[in-house]
């Protein structure tokens, strides 16, 4: 097994010294000339202000978190709670420090080398941030497994639930830094973003990413700390606390030597994954038909075969062979199972994947559909995109349940979590193709607001085009490997009461006749919608500032209009910064406050169990409506943005068009869906998941 350790660590490694080596040849390019560097010289500077702020922020309420951690459950899992916040800060830190620099070296790449050269640098970019993600994660759960394993004896019941306990901490801390990352950077971007369209593109009429439009920087500064820092932040905590999720459904089905094996299994599905993710990144090349997409998805298929294999491969050496007996506690299965459902997440992410470009991508029925209904005005553009993001959930769920079921049928729950293992897995590469979208979007800003030539604007136009989908995509593959998570994290919760408390334990089931099974799923289904109602709320009070600042400086400001007068960038991005660090703090904390305060309620009213059957049900309620909300908001928002795109290629009348100008309305609706609210429901719904089953840990103990 030390063998077998050693394997992951490297691994961890390999993706660290590739997110070394792609950050030195992103830097080494051009960054083009004067004009260029001062504009992305104001991005990075208005984005470092703003993490730097942020994490100042989440440090101080981290610090009261991890010392109520410490005094609840004792000094190894606070400590397991910094490791997992502060991993997932660097990994998002680190990715737009490199994004912001690599979005004028694309913009550069273009101008002196064509489509090939910015995709290359773009993407590298990327997969600085993706590499990152999957390296840190595990060396991050790793590397504390194995210092608790010279702590505790994992043999032993107790030292095994202290070590998961530490763990399940170290989750938590990501997930905590998670939400805070994603929504704060939502809030940003889209505030600014939002401001930016509704008094530049609609009140005065000039194009986007104007620099006479006060709003410009920030909305770019937003596109990095929201997509780029946000999303690694992001699945940083799917990736680590799936990984644990796991490890605990094996440490509750499985005893003996075979129990250490299956808590090993996820960390090397992880690990050949990481080789997997590597080896498809050189396959990211335009073919004949400079289909940027084509390119992209040649990177993604390398990487989910290879790693396909990889994976077969690892049960093989495990086991010794694919027809090896593995005994459970209530039952067995064949190591070939196990394989199964390696292959049914990879399968899942791939399906995943490819509907959501569908109802993103240009080329498709939904988003012409969005288009033409622009015609007819601004209400039947907001209808038909209602429409597509509702229509949007079927697939998806559908692929999901398919999945569950095939891996259930294969190897129980574990099988569930394997499959969801499988798909966090591919997570370096998937993270690679969502942080190459705002490094595509920020160069189009800086060729248009450097006077870069029009062939320029169109390439980085075409890449950005592109970007959206597969931020689109991004997003709506890290709700579906949530929900996966969240439910293995429930199994978890099921299990774990029997151990923390057996006395209730039998008296907890989860009957629909039971009125705190109701009451239970009422309230876990409401937390994503009035989690969403305060973020897009935030969002809206942020555009509002914007829209009077930006205002202001076109009224009191002479020859900004005229272009003689530079507007005052800065004092629109230290405006979205103060709002939308004040405005986060509301909502990040919700997902957190909600298990406890229900769990102390209906304990009070009904006792310890209908206390624990509430949590339970909240739980499930919770995935239920999160995995819907947050498919709805991100598929939706990707085909208002890309309608506007799709008019502004010459369809339905092109820019300027009353067709154009209702696709703007719709996009400016879609903003704070796809870019704040349902992102964040991806963190939300595994922080309720994971603050229950720390309270079971607490309930335990007390």
């Amino acid at each position: 097994m030390t063998t077998a350790y050693w394997v992951v660590i490297a691994c961890g490694g390999l993706a660290i010294l590739y997110g070394l080596y792609a950050s030195r040849s992103v830097l080494a390019a051009s960054a083009g000339n004067e004009k260029m560097q001062e504009i992305a010289g104001a991005i990075q500077e208005g984005a470092a202000a703003y993490l730097n702020r942020q994490y100042m922020t989440i440090g101080a309420v981290g610090v009261v978190v991890g010392l109520i951690i410490w005094a609840l459950l004792g000094v190894f899992p606070a400590v397991g709670f910094v490791i997992g916040a502060v991993l997932s800060g660097l990994a998002g830190y680190i990715g737009m420090y490199i994004s912001v620099r690599a979005n004028v070296r694309t913009a550069d790449a273009a101008r002196t080398g064509g489509l090939q050269p910015a995709l290359t640098v773009a993407f590298k970019s990327g997969a600085v941030t993706g590499m990152l993600v999957v390296g840190l994660g595990l060396l991050g759960v790793t590397g504390y497994y194995l210092l608790l394993r010279e702590m505790y004896n994992p043999a032993e019941a107790a030292g095994l639930r202290h070590i998961l306990e530490a763990l399940v901490a170290l989750g938590f801390g990501a997930s905590l830094i998670s939400i805070f990352a994603r929504l704060g950077g939502g809030i940003f971007t889209k505030g600014a973003d939002v401001g930016a369209d509704v008094v530049g593109k609609i009140e005065a009429g000039i194009p986007e990413d104007d620099p006479r439009n006060a709003a410009v920087i920030a909305d770019n500064v937003g596109d990095n700390v929201g997509d780029c820092a946000g999303m690694a932040a992001d699945l940083f905590e799917t990736y680590a606390v799936t990984i644990v999720a796991t490890m605990l459904v094996g440490a509750v089905f499985f005893t003996g030597p075979m129990q250490e094996k299956m808590l090993l299994l996820p960390l090397l599905i992880c690990a050949v994954c990481i080789i997997g993710s590597v080896f498809g990144t050189f396959f990211v090349r335009l073919g004949s038909s400079n289909n940027v997409m084509g390119a992209l998805y040649k990177g993604f298929i390398a990487s989910a075969l290879a790693s396909a294999i990889l994976i077969a491969g690892t049960v093989y050496v495990i086991f010794g062979s694919f027809s090896a007996e593995i005994a459970m506690t209530d039952g067995s299965i064949q190591a070939r199972h196990l394989v199964y459902c390696g292959i049914v997440g990879l399968v899942v992410t791939g399906l995943i994947i490819w509907i959501t470009e569908y109802y993103t991508g240009t080329q498709y029925r939904p988003v012409k559909s969005v288009a033409k209904a622009s015609e007819t005005g601004h209400a039947t553009n907001v209808i038909q995109g209602l429409a597509v993001s509702m229509e949007a959930t079927a697939l998806p769920v559908i692929v999901i349940s398919a999945g569950i079921l095939v891996a259930y049928f294969s190897a129980g729950l574990y099988g569930i979590a394997i499959a969801a293992t499988s798909m966090l897995a591919l997570a370096g590469m998937v993270v690679a193709l969502d942080a190459y979208g705002p490094v595509t979007d920020n160069a189009g800003g800086i060729a248009e607001m450097a006077d870069l030539p029009e062939e320029v604007r169109n390439y980085t136009d075409a890449l950005d085009a592109v970007g959206n989908t597969t931020k689109a995509v991004t997003k709506g593959y890290a709700i579906g490997s949530a929900a996966l998570a969240a439910l293995v994290l429930f199994a978890a919760f099921t299990e774990d009461m029997k151990y923390y408390v057996p006395e209730v334990a039998s008296e907890v089931t989860f009957s629909l006749q039971d009125p705190y099974v109701v009451i239970g799923l009422f309230i876990g289904g409401m937390l994503p919608y009035l989690f969403g109602s305060l973020s897009m709320m935030a969002v809206g009070r942020c555009a509002a500032a914007v829209v009077v600042e930006v205002r202001r400086q076109f009224k009191e400001i002479p020859g900004i209009m005229e272009g003689t007068t530079r507007p005052e960038y800065g004092r629109a991005v230290d405006l979205l910064t103060k709002a939308a660090i004040r405005e986060m703090i509301v909502p990040s904390l919700l997902p957190v406050l909600a298990p406890i305060v229900v769990y102390v309620v209906i304990n009070y009213i009904g006792g310890q169990a209908a206390a624990l059957t509430t949590l339970g049900a909240l739980m499930l309620g919770t995935i239920v409506t999160g995995l819907f909300v947050a498919l709805s908001m991100t598929a939706g928002g990707g085909a208002w943005d890309n309608a506007k795109k799709y008019i502004e290629d010459g369809h339905h009348g092109g820019k300027g068009s009353d067709a154009h100008a209702a696709s703007v309305t719709g996009d400016t609706v879609g903003d704070p869906y796809k870019d704040t609210a349902g992102p964040a429901v991806n963190p939300m719904i595994k922080i309720v998941n994971i603050v229950s089953i720390l309270l079971l840990a607490v309930i335990g103990g007390a």
